[in-house]
């Protein structure tokens, strides 16, 4: 999908906000950072379909956190370790680190949101807009 396609995709000065199945049907990808204009970090969700185990990888530079949206995954390590999430669980991954997930059911499709960057946390920077008070 190119950027001319994400007709829901509601837009403003500085923001846009979008529902994930607008950005795609299906199993597979739905990229969110193109889709929304993040350009700070990596961001895209997946769905995986019942019983789908997505491929061994690992990143040579940014860290990823994954969390799981809808249904229940096991993210299985090159250490041989595996973890299982279940909705609202949320793993993170060092870059160098072999990561696999796979979805456990054979009847339902898994949905997971990933995020990925690398450089650091900036820390807490929020200000607080003209005219607001803390509460």
């Amino acid at each position: 999908m190119t950027e001319e396609t994400y007709e829901k995709v509601e837009r403003g000065d500085g923001w846009s906000v979008a529902n994930l199945d607008d950005l795609g049907e299906g199993p597979g990808f739905r990229k969110i950072r193109p889709a929304l204009g993040v350009t700070a970090f990596g961001v895209n969700a997946i769905v995986l379909p019942p019983a789908y185990v997505t491929g061994m990888h690992f990143h040579e530079e940014q860290e990823e956190l994954y969390f799981l949206h809808a249904g229940r995954v096991a993210i299985e390590f090159g250490d041989g370790s595996s973890q299982e999430l279940e909705a609202g669980g949320l793993a993170w991954v060092d870059a160098p680190t072999h990561r696999r997930l796979r979805n456990l059911s054979d009847t339902e499709e898994a949905v997971y949101v990933c995020v990925g960057g690398k450089g650091g946390y900036v820390g807490r920077d929020g200000k607080l807009a003209e005219g607001e008070t803390h509460r």
